[in-house]
Order: C-alpha cells, then structure tokens, then sequence
C-alpha cells in the first residue's frame, strides 16, 4: 500500500482524497505496508518518510530494515542511534523505540517485520543458540545485506514467493551468524517488574475501560508512582504509552480478521474511527483502513496509493 500526500492529504490511486482511512502526509512521503501472499510470518514495509515520526512503541515480532537514503533515527531508552544508506537496523521484539528523519530529507527504507516464529525456525535450522534467537546489535554497515532485503520486496512485489522466502531466510540467517546471541529471559525477576507484568495483564483484560493509574495501582498493592516507575524500568514507556501501543495492535488483528476501522476502534476502547486513525498511522505508518484493504484476498496482498506529492519507486 502506497500512501503520499499532495496538498496536506492523501490520494488514493493517483487523487486527492478524504476519508476516515485518508491520513495527512508531508509532500513527498508515501508508503507501502503489506503483507505478501504466500510468506506466512511477514509483513513488509517501504517508505519515504520527511516529517511523520513514530512515537514510543515496541513490536511482538523482529524488525530488521536497509535506510536506502536519508538519515532515521531511532529513539531507544538507552539513547538515539542514526542510520544512512548501506546500514542496517536490527530491533528485538518488545524493544521500545520511537523512529524519526534524522536529516531535512528525511528518509527511506526497506523493513522485513519477520514473526518470532520465523526468526525461531530459522536459528534453529541455521544456527547452534541456545534461548530466543535475537539481534546483539541495533546498527551494523553491511551493503550487501541490505540489497538483500530490498531484492526481498522486489521479489515479493513481483509475485515470486519462492525468490522471496529464499532471500529472507539468507538475510536472517546471515544476521543471525554473524550479529546474533540469545535473548535474555523475560521471566519478571524483581517484585516491581513481576507487579508491571500484572499491571499489563489487567490492561489487557480491561483495554476499552482501563482504570487510571491510581485505581491500577491500588488494584496491585502498590503506589502510582512506584507502579510509574517499575512499569518504565519493564517496558520503557508509561503505561499509557503502552496501552495505547496494545490497542493499535489488536486493531491490527481485528482488521486483517476483516473488521472494519469504525468496529475495531470502538473494541479496543478508542473513542471512534477517527481517534483510531490518528495513532494507527503515526505508529503502524499508514491509516488503518488502507491497511485492511491491503490484507482482503481480492488485494492479493498489497494496493497502491499515490498522489503527486509522493511518488513510489
């Protein structure tokens, strides 16, 4: 799915549009989310980014991406990195980040989301780690690799599955050789770490009326300010922050299942489409209905926006 702007909106196959799934983009912007037929466990995404940034959110899966131009920078809570074209970034699942243009330009990229089940199946048959395979690394500079992951969507793009899941297991395989370890446990170890994972668990459960952090607080035997605190030291965000990250995902869900936006905003506790558009699209990318449409069987997998103000390649 390709979406651009022209005048502050976005169009949709070549025109202007609105709409409740039409987001505002930067003149120049445009981008593809989708997931391709026949590559179970894997979701594309290509963009030009110029001012869209990506507030604090974490993924359940691995994101591994090639900047083809400009500079992204990527917020973690250790601190910013920076990446530029030939680098590759490399994010494990549930690590907190926000992404954003590190230069005027903005910048470009090619990102693989492969699922946990993936990577596993891949270390396992390619590797001897032991634990949950992930990255050591978050920047490396390797060309090489990252023309690989472009020629993944190229392929994918061209309807050829078997020249693209052939590509992503290399790419993954080679990353997991030569930058990979196993990850630590997530098992919660301290008391204000086992109290944040309940705290997860009853927001979850309760993610169309959650309580305030006061009553979350009382409900786990704690205060709001250490319940503040242990939930940043877990997560590396507040608990608002990851609640409304847990509502974009199930939306997620609820839309590749065929819900329509207005339905799945409403049954993850958004207040209507339009609340759901707004956060669906800084942190998936792309407004929420293009993104079910992009996942109909009739879309075969992928659709196209554009509009003059951006034009994908």
């Amino acid at each position: 799915m390709i979406t651009g702007s022209a005048a502050g909106t976005d169009g949709t196959a070549g025109e202007c549009g609105t709409g409740p799934d039409v987001a505002p983009r930067a003149r120049g912007e445009w981008a593809r989310h989708w997931r391709p037929a026949g590559l179970p466990g894997l979701d594309l995404l290509r963009a030009r980014y110029v001012r869209h940034s990506f507030p604090r959110h974490a993924h359940d899966g691995y994101v591994v991406c090639a900047v083809t131009d400009g500079i992204e920078e990527i917020g973690f809570t250790r601190g910013p990195v920076r990446a530029g074209p030939g680098e590759v970034v490399m994010i494990n699942p549930e690590v907190a980040h926000t992404a954003r243009a590190g230069a005027p330009e903005g910048w470009a990229y090619a990102t693989l989301y492969p699922s946990a089940g993936l990577v596993a199946e891949i270390a396992e048959e390619t590797t001897t780690m032991r634990g949950t395979a992930g990255f050591a690394e978050t920047v490396i500079e390797d060309p090489h690799l990252g023309r690989l992951i472009t020629e993944v969507h190229r392929a994918a793009e061209a309807g050829n599955a078997l020249a693209a899941d052939t590509l992503l297991r290399l790419t993954v395989a080679r990353l997991l050789r030569r930058n990979g370890g196993p990850l630590p446990s997530r098992t919660p170890r301290t008391a204000g770490a086992r109290t944040a994972a309940r705290a997860t668990v009853l927001l979850n459960a309760r993610m169309a009326d959650p309580p305030s952090l006061e009553k979350l607080a009382q409900e786990l035997g704690t205060s709001p300010f250490a319940l503040l605190r242990a939930f940043k030291d877990a997560y590396g965000m507040p608990p608002h922050t990851w609640l409304t990250d847990a509502r974009v995902r199930r939306a997620r869900s609820l839309l590749e299942a065929g819900r329509p936006p207005a339905e799945a905003a409403v049954a993850v506790g958004f207040t209507d489409q339009p609340h759901l558009n707004r956060h669906f699209t800084r942190i998936v990318g792309v407004p929420p209905g293009a993104y079910r449409r992009a996942r109909t069987p009739e879309a075969g997998g992928a659709i196209t926006y554009k509009t003059a103000g951006g034009t994908a390649p």
